[in-house]
């Protein structure tokens, strides 16, 4: 199993958390603040099986609006191992 961490863009969030979710992933949303105006950022924990790590990717990918600033990037992803998944 492995737990991506999507950083995206205020705008794009909601059509990538509606996407996911209607394609079966689950998703927390956090709200966050970064980069260096400080701009308003969310960030998904999203788990999946290992096998669903591209499709995850594809889905944020597709629902992020261009970017029109130079240097800017939509989404930044993190993927990590996770040795243990329980839910109570």
């Amino acid at each position: 199993m492995k737990l991506i961490i999507a950083i995206t863009r205020d705008e794009d969030s909601d059509k990538i958390l509606e996407s996911l979710v209607e394609n079966e992933f689950r998703v927390t949303r956090i709200a966050s603040t970064g980069g260096f105006l400080r701009r308003g950022m969310t960030t998904m924990m999203i788990g999946v099986e290992d096998d669903k790590v591209d499709e995850a990717f594809r889905i944020v990918g597709d629902k992020c609006a261009p970017v029109a600033e130079y240097g800017s990037r939509c989404t930044t992803m993190f993927v990590l191992n996770v040795d243990r998944f329980v839910q109570v």
